[in-house]
């Protein structure tokens, strides 16, 4: 028997509570930095499995379950929710006033608590330490950071490699990795302009920011168009434009709201270069009293595949899986920071994405050209992952990426 055999023996059995976490999860979503509850499930769980278990960054938990000499792995999932309402109908739904789990990170959290008691029931069939980390904030950029802030690198064993994986909007009963980049760096950007106010009649007393805030969003448009090389990815969006509050009055500022999205360094450097170059130069012509300010927040690093350990992982997802279920991931315009916990420790990692849409459903609107439309995404009020197969596949994945670095010589596939 190989070493997935053995430590998937037990699947079936485990499959009933993994299914009952969730759907309590699902009843029970935590906002960012408020996963009190969740914490608290899951470091009971891990505790009951035999992982020591360590809280990091105050809701991160952290379990290390050492089997002998070996390599070590970390794997992650995230734990928050979203203040989205929730739309489903699911028997099953939020009971949150206002929150919901509409990325999907209770499907996460169940399925490598799964993962975490194979691997401590299947022992004998690998050899080294696991670590299971449950972060917090993932959807504010900060869990990660934080946990590395209190003291990650030096209370967790350093692992040799790192996982994490997403459920999206794809076939469920599929899993998707690449190598280089699969999520893009993500940054916010609050842009503050100054003129000088006067009454609405009489504009020649006034340094307008609403013209001078109007002026620069569509000179922004440029930045992709006409700055960026063509075939290099980059997103600028302005999401917001506030100014004044009343007709008959010009306000003394304007504030805009950018989101920046980018596959590379360079390119994010030179798009965030040319972002501020272009609002300094937009108020010099216009006359601005002041200088514009520049506040950037909710900053996400990019998540960029190791290609050595992405081949490992996916030549194990294919030999476990088959073929026709390992997908080839696009690279996805949606951010992460999960990649500043493998950076910390300066270890290498996979993310792979994970289906959990109905396939029929999912073929059809694939067929019509209609996926955008008829397949709820991520952050959608009516994100509704299918539970089977989806948690079976997520518990899967993380043990055979785990094995494919643990498993006992003779005990591969």
């Amino acid at each position: 028997m190989s070493g997935y055999s053995t430590v998937l023996a037990g699947l079936e059995a485990e499959l009933g509570w993994v299914r009952d976490t969730y759907t309590d999860l699902h009843r029970h979503p935590e906002l960012s930095l408020e996963e009190h509850r969740t914490s608290q499930l899951v470091a009971e769980k891990l505790t009951t499995f035999g992982y020591e278990v360590t809280h990091l960054g105050g809701t991160g938990v952290v379990g290390v379950l050492a089997n002998g000499e070996g390599p070590t792995v970390l794997a992650r999932a995230d734990m928050d929710a979203l203040p989205v309402t929730e739309a489903t109908g699911l028997p099953y739904s939020s009971e949150v006033a206002g929150a919901m789990h509409a990325c999907g990170h209770d499907v996460h959290v169940s399925a490598l608590l799964g993962a975490a008691k194979l691997m401590a029931d299947g022992r004998d069939a690998w050899s080294g330490t696991y670590i299971a980390l449950f972060q917090p904030a993932e959807e504010v950029g900060a869990g990660s950071q934080a946990m590395v802030d209190d003291g990650l690198v030096t209370k967790v064993p350093r692992p040799d490699v790192a996982f994490a994986q997403h459920v999206m909007p794809m076939a469920a009963g599929t899993v998707a990795t690449t190598a280089g980049p699969v999520l893009s760096a993500g940054d916010s950007l609050r842009i503050t302009v100054h003129g000088k106010g006067a009454h609405g009649s009489m504009p020649h007393m006034a340094v307008d920011p609403v013209v001078l805030a109007s002026s620069i969003v569509i000179r922004l448009q440029t930045v992709v168009s006409r700055e960026t090389k063509p075939g290099d990815f980059a997103v600028v969006t302005v999401g917001a434009l506030n100014a004044g509050a009343k007709s008959n009055i010009i306000p003394d500022r304007a504030t805009l709201l950018l989101n920046i999205r980018t596959y590379s360094d360079q390119v994010r450097s030179t798009v965030l270069a040319a972002i501020e170059r272009i609002v300094r130069g937009e108020c010099v012509t216009a006359g601005s009293p002041q200088e514009p300010e520049f506040e950037y927040y909710d900053q996400f690093p990019l998540t960029g595949n190791d290609e050595a350990v992405t081949d490992q992982v996916t030549k194990a997802f294919t030999a476990h899986f088959g073929a026709d279920v390992v997908k080839h991931a696009e690279p996805q315009t949606a951010s992460e920071d999960f990649s500043r916990i493998p950076d910390a420790f300066g270890v290498p990692f996979t993310f792979w994405l994970l289906g959990g849409v109905d396939p029929e459903t999912y073929l059809a609107a694939v067929a019509n050209g209609r996926v955008a439309q008829d397949i709820p995404g991520n952050h959608s009020p009516f994100f509704a992952p299918l539970i089977d197969p989806t948690l079976s596949f997520g518990v899967q994945t993380h043990v055979v990426a785990a094995l494919s670095y643990l498993a006992k010589e003779g005990m591969t596939p």
